[in-house]
């Protein structure tokens, strides 16, 4: 298909820290996160957002039809189609070894705003807002006393389960790496997400 060379090519990352689900991650703007682009080369600084976003398309305005999505785990991507034509490819980033993305069919179950931040992932801060203890699971790390938590940014969450798994703006370093949600790049997650409503189907498939 025609973004699948592409896909080939896609960013890679040499070094990964595994910070979760979500996208409150510095490797987003870091001058020294370094990934592997054409033929070897290595892409840092500026060119980096616009490599990522030159493996995405989107031919979807003005056509009409029913919105459904398909995540590929496999092929790392998120296809839309309307009315059953494929109108757009983000490359994404799925949940990583032992927080694997589930497979099958779901709806689309509740639509946040760019503004929107997890309930399960993110920092304890202090009053001033000074990270105490970053990149925490409330779940699982006790919160320390006089800190309050701090949920990481997800912009454009569509939720798939109660669980907390969704699509969202995410770091992509071009493998699995999440706690199981959807990342994908924040120019594609705000088409996706305005092109879908509560309902709208998606399929992951292995």
């Amino acid at each position: 298909m025609r973004y699948q060379p592409l896909l080939r090519l896609a960013i890679f990352a040499l070094s990964l820290l595994g910070i979760g689900c979500a996208s409150h991650d510095a490797r987003l703007t870091s001058s020294a996160t370094q990934y592997l682009g054409p033929n070897g080369t290595i892409i840092t600084g500026p060119e980096k957002k616009s490599y990522a976003d030159s493996i995405a398309y989107w031919d979807g305005d003005g056509v009409p039809g029913a919105p459904s999505i398909v995540i590929d785990i496999s092929e790392q991507t998120a296809s839309f189609y309307k009315s059953g034509k494929l109108v757009g490819v983000a490359p994404i980033s799925t949940g990583r070894a032992g927080f694997d993305t589930p497979t099958g069919s779901f709806k689309i179950l509740q639509k946040n705003t760019k503004e929107y931040r997890s309930n399960l992932y993110g920092d304890y801060v202090d009053d001033a807002g000074t990270v105490v203890v970053a990149n925490v699971s409330v779940n699982v790390d006790p919160k320390p006393t006089g800190t309050k938590f701090l949920g990481a940014p997800m912009p454009y969450f569509m939720r798939l389960t109660n669980g907390g798994v969704g699509m969202h703006t995410g770091f992509l370093p071009g493998i699995p790496d999440s706690h199981g949600c959807i990342r994908m790049p924040d120019r594609m997650a705000a088409i996706f997400s305005a092109n879908t409503s509560v309902g709208t189907p998606v399929a992951i498939v292995p």
